[in-house]
């Protein structure tokens, strides 16, 4: 995926995690919480065998991917934080 699809598609994603988890991380953080949960989930799904390799361009399992990811992020944030 080309670095400004995913930003454009991490930042949704950590959006989404961050209105679903009841947190307000701010825009940076939403694109590094999808970017690098998409990134780790991607990896432990692969590690599994259950994930796919990545694409070339966006794509709705990305956009999935990260919001898994990025909600992931936050919940264990949460645990190290308390």
């Amino acid at each position: 995926m080309g670095w400004l699809a995913a930003i454009i598609v991490g930042g949704l994603a950590g959006w989404l995690a961050e209105k679903v988890m009841g947190s307000d991380m701010g825009l940076l953080m939403n694109i590094i919480l999808g970017i690098v949960g998409a990134i780790v989930l991607s990896l432990l799904l692969q590690l599994t065998g259950l994930g796919a390799g990545a694409g070339a361009s966006f794509s709705f399992a990305y956009l999935i991917t990260g919001f898994v990811g990025a909600c992931l992020l936050i919940f264990i944030f949460r645990l190290v934080r308390r």
